[in-house]
C-alpha cells in the first residue's frame, strides 16, 4: 500500500520563486549589520556624554526611579531589573556588572553610583556580592549628568519593544568622556581611554570655548596627562603627547612605592599605589611564582596590610644584603607593578566611530553642551511665555472684574461665556479657559500685586533667556560659568604623578649591596648598627646626642662577619648584613637608628656583652679580663662553621668584666678594682692560649675585693683613667666622689701584682663602685644614653676625689 503524501499542495495560483544569493554576499552583509549593532549599542561610548548604552540607561533609570544622592538606597536588583525590562533587553549580569563599574572609587575617576556593600576590590581580587545583597543610588556628580534632561534639552528614541521612550544621549553637565574614561571592545576596534582630572579638564574646556582656535600645547598646559583614581606614576609623556594629537599613544604606569624599616633588621618596600586595574593579589602571586622560578632574588616575604582605614598597603621586605632601589627596578621590570596603558581614543560621533584627540573631543562635548543649554533656554523661553500670556490674560480680566462676571452670569453656557469674554476683552482661547477656571479665591487685591510682580519677573526672565539665545558670545559665557561651578564643587586634587623619565635610575645598581669597608658599632645602651663606610669616625659634636656613647667598634666589611663577646665567655658569629645602616654624615654617628641587641642575639639570664671584635685569624688576638682577676689572650682561631664558640673557661662564680681587641699587640692592659687598686702591665705578659684555656693571673685580688674594670689602653695614646667612690652596699647613683686622671700617672708593674691605689677614700667612703680607663677625652651617659658630664682632670694619682657633677653610669673613649 502506498504511503499518502501529508504535504499541503501549493495552490493553483502559486507562482514559484527562487533567490541565487552568493553566500559570500549574505554573509558580508549580515556580519557588517551584526558588527554595526555591537559598535552602536554596546561597546563604543557616545562622545557627547561619554556612556555606553548600558551605562545610559542605568543614569536614567536610576534618575527616572527617583534615586536621587538625597534619597535613601534600593536593592541593586531593583534597578537592573528595571533597566533591563525597560530599556537593555539583556542579560542582567551584564547590566549589573557595569552598574558595579560605575560605583567603584578604583576604576571611574568620579563615580556615577554611590553603592553600599561590597561592590569588589582592585583588580578584582575580591569579586562583588551579588545585586540582591548591594544597595545604589545616584552619585553627588551623577544628577548633573541628567540635569534638565526633562526640559528638552536632548532628544529621545523609542526603546526595544516601541512602548518606551529613552536618551539618545544625556545633558552632561561635565565632560565624562575624558574625566572617567572609556574602555570596550568592539567588531574590528576597541576603545581604551584613561580617566583625567575634573578640574584640568574643565579648564581646559572653559580655555577652549574662550579661544576656540587653541592649539594642543596650549591644551595640554591645562590637562597634562591622564590621572588615574589608583594614583601611580606615569612614566614618560612622550606617548601621552602622541595620544592628546592622534588620538593613539601609550604610555607607562608605575607603582608607588617607598623604602621604609619595617624592622629593625630588614628593610622593605611600602607599596601604597599600584597601576591602573591592578591589583595586589596579581601582583603578590606573580612575586612568589618569580621567587620560586629563581627569576627574582632579595625577597624575604610579601604581606597585604590594606585596610577600608589605611588604603592600599602592600609590604615587600628585602632580604639583608640587598639593595632595595635595585629590587624595586626588578619588581617594576617583572611584575605588574609597571603596567603599559595603550590610548586609544575611539567614541561615537553622530553615530561614526572616529578616533578623536584631546581637542576633538572636548570640542565634540562643548558642541553638544552648547545645543543643550541653547534647547534648554528655548525650553524655558517657551514656558515662561506661555505662563506670561495667561497671566497678562488674567490681570486683563482683573481690571474689570464686575464686568467679567456679570457676562459670565448672564451666559446661557460656559461656551457662551467663554466666546462673548473673548470678544468683549479681546482674548485668547487659552487665556479666557484660564480665567473660566481660576477661583474666586484668587481675585482679591492681593493676588493682583501678586499677579504683576510674577509678570515682570517673567518679562525679565524672558528678555534674559532671548538675549542668550540671541547671543553666541553670551551662550557660551553660560556654558563657561557652569562649567566652573561644576569644577569647583567637585574637582579632587591630582593623583597620578607625571614623570619625564624615571625618577631614580638604579638599573646600573647591583641587586646585591657591595661587600664594602665599614664599621660596627655598640652604643651603651644595647644599640647595634653599622656605618656605611670604613673611614675612621669623627670627633664628638660639642653637642651630643643621645645613643651616640659607643662602647665598642669594629672594623669589617658589609658581606663579612663579627664576634660578639658575652660575660659567660661565649663568642657568638653576627652576619653584618643584618645590621642597620646609619646614614653618612659630617658628624658623630647618633645610634638612635640602630637595632638592639635582643633582635639578633640570644643571652642568658643575667648574660651581657662585653665587646666586639673581628674574627681576622691575622690579627693579635683579643684580650679578656674577669672579675676574679683572671686574665687571658685568645688565639684568633675562629671556624666559619659554627655560630658559637667558647672563648674562655671560666671557675665558678666568675664572668668575664671586661675586653678588648688588640690592635698592635703593644698595648698596656689595666686592671681597677673595687678596692681602688689600678694594675698596668704590658700585653706581650699574657702568652695567647687557644679558646678552651682558662688564661692565668692578671692582678692580685685583696680579701673581698673584685675587678670592676678591664681594659687594653695604647700606652703612646692621651688616656685617662676615672674612678667614682662610694659606701659599701650603695647604689650607682649613691657615688659621693669622682675623680679623673691622667693615665701616665700611674707606673707599669708586673703581671700578678696588686698594683697601686687609684683613689683615696673619704670618711664613708670604702668602695670604688664605677671605674674605666681609656683613651681621652672620655665620655659618660646614663643609663638611658643621655650625655653626662665628668669632671675637671686631677694630676693626683691616689688622691681624693670631689663630688659628681652628673649620675654616671658607663664611660667610653672618643670613637675610633
Amino acid at each position: 500500500m502506498a504511503r499518502r503524501s501529508t504535504k499541503t499542495p501549493p495552490p493553483d495560483d502559486f507562482e514559484e520563486r527562487i533567490l541565487d544569493i552568493d553566500v559570500v554576499d549574505e554573509m558580508q552583509g549580515s556580519f557588517l549589520e551584526y558588527a554595526y549593532s555591537v559598535i552602536y549599542s554596546r561597546a563604543l561610548p557616545d562622545a557627547r556624554d561619554g556612556m555606553k548604552p548600558v551605562q545610559r540607561r542605568i543614569v536614567y533609570q536610576m534618575n527616572e526611579m527617583g534615586l536621587r544622592p538625597d534619597r535613601g538606597y534600593v536593592k541593586c536588583a531593583r534597578v537592573v531589573g528595571e533597566v533591563m525590562g525597560r530599556l537593555h533587553p539583556h542579560g542582567d549580569q551584564s547590566i549589573y556588572d557595569a552598574l558595579v563599574r560605575m560605583a567603584q572609587p578604583f576604576s571611574m575617576r568620579l563615580p556615577l553610583v554611590d553603592g553600599h556593600g561590597n561592590f569588589g576590590s582592585l583588580g578584582n581580587d575580591d569579586p562583588p556580592a551579588a545585586m540582591r545583597y548591594t544597595e545604589c543610588r545616584m552619585a553627588d556628580a551623577t544628577f548633573l549628568m541628567t540635569e534638565s534632561i526633562d526640559e528638552d534639552t536632548v532628544d529621545f528614541a523609542p526603546n526595544y519593544d516601541g512602548q518606551e521612550r529613552e536618551p539618545v544621549a544625556l545633558p552632561a553637565a561635565y565632560p565624562n568622556l575624558l574625566v572617567n574614561g572609556a574602555s570596550g571592545i568592539a567588531v574590528g576596534m576597541a576603545t581604551n581611554m584613561p580617566p583625567h582630572n575634573l578640574g584640568e579638564v574643565v579648564a581646559a574646556a572653559r580655555h577652549l570655548i574662550r579661544y576656540p582656535g587653541a592649539d594642543l600645547e596650549t591644551l595640554m598646559r591645562y590637562v597634562p596627562g591622564p590621572d588615574l583614581p589608583t594614583g601611580g606614576r606615569i612614566v614618560g609623556l612622550a606617548g601621552i603627547r602622541d595620544a592628546y594629537e592622534t588620538g593613539r599613544g601609550t604610555f607607562k604606569i608605575r607603582a608607588t612605592a617607598t623604602v621604609e624599616d619595617v624592622t629593625p633588621r630588614r628593610k622593605g618596600l611600602i607599596v601604597t599605589e599600584l597601576p591602573f586595574t591592578v591589583g595586589p593579589e596579581k601582583v603578590i602571586a606573580k612575586i612568589k611564582d618569580l621567587v620560586n622560578a629563581k627569576k627574582l632574588q632579595g625577597i624575604a616575604d610579601v604581606k597585604d596590610l590594606t585596610d577600608r582605614s589605611h588604603g592600599l598597603r602592600l609590604v615587600i621586605e628585602i632580604k639583608n644584603g640587598f639593595v632595595p632601589e635595585a629590587v624595586l627596578e626588578q619588581l617594576y621590570k617583572l611584575t605588574p607593578m609597571e603596567e603599559s596603558f595603550g590610548i586609544n581614543n575611539v567614541a561615537l560621533v553622530d553615530g561614526q566611530p572616529l578616533t578623536l584627540g584631546l581637542k576633538e573631543l572636548l570640542e565634540v562635548y562643548l558642541d553638544h553642551r552648547f545645543t543643550v543649554v541653547r534647547r534648554r533656554s528655548e525650553f524655558r523661553r517657551s514656558k515662561r511665555r506661555d505662563r506670561l500670556h495667561l497671566v497678562e490674560g488674567l490681570l486683563t480680566a482683573l481690571v474689570d472684574i464686575d464686568e467679567v462676571i456679570r457676562l459670565i452670569r448672564s451666559s446661557e453656557n460656559s461656551a457662551q461665556a467663554k466666546e462673548r469674554l473673548m470678544t468683549r476683552f479681546s482674548l485668547s482661547e487659552i487665556q479666557t479657559q484660564y480665567i473660566l477656571d481660576t477661583p474666586l479665591r484668587r481675585l482679591t487685591k492681593f493676588d493682583r500685586i501678586e499677579l504683576e510682580s510674577e509678570r515682570d519677573r517673567l518679562n525679565s526672565e524672558i528678555d534674559e533667556l532671548t538675549r542668550i539665545l540671541e547671543s553666541d558670545a553670551e551662550l557660551r559665557k553660560l556654558v563657561s560659568a557652569e562649567l566652573a561651578a561644576v569644577g569647583k564643587k567637585y574637582a579632587t586634587e591630582r593623583r597620578t604623578v607625571l614623570l619625564e623619565s624615571a625618577a631614580v635610575p638604579v638599573a646600573a645598581v647591583s641587586l646585591e649591596v657591595a661587600d664594602d669597608p665599614c664599621r660596627v658599632l655598640l652604643s651603651s645602651t644595647g644599640l647595634l648598627a653599622r656605618t656605611a663606610s670604613g673611614d675612621p669616625l669623627p670627633e664628638p659634636a660639642e653637642k651630643r646626642a643621645r645613643h651616640d656613647l659607643i662602647v665598642s667598634s669594629v672594623a669589617t666589611t658589609a658581606r663579612g662577619d663579627i664576634g660578639v663577646v658575652t660575660s659567660a665567655g661565649r663568642l657568638l658569629r653576627l652576619a653584618v648584613i643584618d645590621l642597620p645602616q646609619l646614614p653618612q654624615t659630617a658628624s658623630a654617628p647618633n645610634l638612635s637608628g640602630g637595632a638592639q641587641l635582643s633582635e639578633f642575639l640570644s643571652l642568658e639570664t643575667g648574660e651581657s656583652v662585653v665587646c666586639l671584635t673581628t674574627l681576622a685569624e691575622d690579627s693579635p688576638g683579643l684580650a679578656l679580663g674577669t672579675v676574679q682577676g683572671v686574665v687571658k689572650r685568645v688565639v684568633p682561631d675562629y671556624p666559619a662553621n659554627k655560630d658559637e664558640l667558647e672563648v674562655m673557661t671560666l671557675k665558678d662564680g666568675d664572668r668575664i668584666i671586661g675586653g678588648a681587641e688588640l690592635r698592635t699587640g703593644d698595648e698596656d692592659l689595666v686592671f681597677i678594682t673595687s678596692d681602688a687598686q689600678l694594675l698596668r702591665f704590658q700585653a706581650s705578659q699574657v702568652r695567647p692560649q687557644g679558646r678552651a684555656a682558662g688564661g692565668m693571673a692578671g692582678i692580685k685580688l685583696s680579701e673581698g675585693a673584685e675587678v670592676l674594670s678591664f681594659a687594653a689602653v695604647d700606652p703612646a695614646a692621651d688616656a685617662v683613667v676615672y674612678t667614682a667612690a662610694g659606701s659599701t652596699g650603695a647604689l650607682d647613683d649613691s657615688v659621693t666622689t669622682v675623680k679623673l686622671t691622667p693615665f701616665d700617672q700611674y707606673p707599669r708593674k708586673g703581671r700578678a701584682t696588686g698594683g697601686v691605689r687609684c683613689q683615696r677614700f673619704l670618711k664613708g667612703e670604702d668602695v670604688l663602685l664605677l671605674a674605666w680607663a681609656g683613651a681621652a677625652p672620655a665620655r659618660a651617659a646614663q643609663t638611658n644614653g643621655t650625655p653626662a658630664a665628668l669632671p675637671d682632670p686631677d694630676p693626683r694619682r691616689d688622691g681624693s676625689g670631689t663630688p659628681p657633677p652628673s649620675a654616671v653610669a658607663v664611660l667610653a673613649g672618643p670613637p675610633r
